[in-house]
C-alpha cells in the first residue's frame, strides 16, 4: 500500500498543501520507526490535523478519524485511498477497533487523537484508554505529537480552504507498564501518554503562532 504510485503522488500533494499553502513549521521532526508497527498520538484541533500530521511523516498513516469527517464527499475518495478507519463517535466502535488491529498486525502507522474530539481550548482534553490498550495488546510502540496554530477550532471544510500558520513537534517513544491491562494500569499508562503530548507544547505555543 505504502509503494503504491498513487499514495506517492498524494503524499507528495499533501506536503505541498501543509507546507506551503498551510505554512506548516515542524519544530521538531518525527521520529517514528522507518519500518514496522507503531501508534502516534496527538492532540486535536482542528478537522485538518490528519493532513498537517501526515505532511511530516514519511510513512503513510492509517488514521482513526469520526465518520462525519470521513463521509465529506470532496475528501471521501482521498480517505479511502489512505485506508482512514471511521469510527462512530456514539460509543465504543468494535469494528474500528478491529480495523485498528488488523493495521497494527500489518505493520502500519496508526494515527489516533486520544482526546476523542477538537479542543475548545489549550487544555488537553482527557485521552481515552484506546491507544493504551491496543499499544500492551500489541506491544507496538507508542509516539506522541503536538499541533497549535490559526487552524485551532475549525471545522475540516473552514480549515481546509483557509490558508493557516501551523506549528508542529514530535517526541520520542513513551515509556510505560505493559505488564497489565488492569483499570489502574491503563489509567496510569494513558496519563503517561497524555502528559508526553502536553511536554512537547513548550515547542509550539501560541506565542510562535
Amino acid at each position: 500500500m505504502e509503494r503504491r504510485l498513487l499514495n506517492r503522488l498524494a503524499q507528495a500533494w499533501n506536503r505541498l498543501f501543509a507546507r506551503v499553502y498551510h505554512d506548516t513549521a515542524v519544530l521538531s521532526p518525527a521520529r517514528l520507526p522507518h519500518h514496522g508497527a507503531a501508534i502516534l498520538v496527538c492532540n486535536h484541533i482542528s478537522g485538518l490535523d490528519p493532513l498537517l500530521l501526515q505532511s511530516a511523516c514519511r510513512r503513510l498513516i492509517v488514521w482513526m478519524m469520526a465518520r462525519e469527517y470521513y463521509e465529506i464527499k470532496p475528501l471521501r475518495w482521498l480517505f479511502k485511498q489512505i485506508q482512514a478507519i471511521p469510527v462512530e463517535r456514539s460509543g465504543r466502535d468494535t469494528a474500528a477497533t478491529r480495523a485498528a488491529l488488523r493495521s497494527l498486525a500489518e505493520g502500519r502507522i496508526l494515527g489516533i487523537f486520544p482526546e476523542g474530539r477538537i479542543e475548545t481550548d489549550h487544555e488537553l482534553l482527557p485521552f481515552q484508554t484506546g491507544v493504551a490498550l491496543m499499544a500492551i495488546k500489541t506491544g507496538v510502540p507508542v509516539y506522541p505529537a503536538y499541533l497549535d496554530g490559526t487552524q485551532r477550532g475549525k471545522e475540516m471544510v473552514e480549515a481546509f480552504i483557509h490558508s493557516n500558520r501551523v506549528r508542529l513537534a514530535f517526541g520520542p517513544a513513551v515509556k510505560f507498564d505493559r505488564s497489565s491491562t488492569s483499570k489502574e494500569a491503563l489509567a496510569d499508562a494513558t496519563e503517561k501518554i497524555r502528559q508526553a503530548v502536553a511536554r512537547l507544547r513548550i515547542c509550539a505555543t501560541p506565542h510562535t503562532i
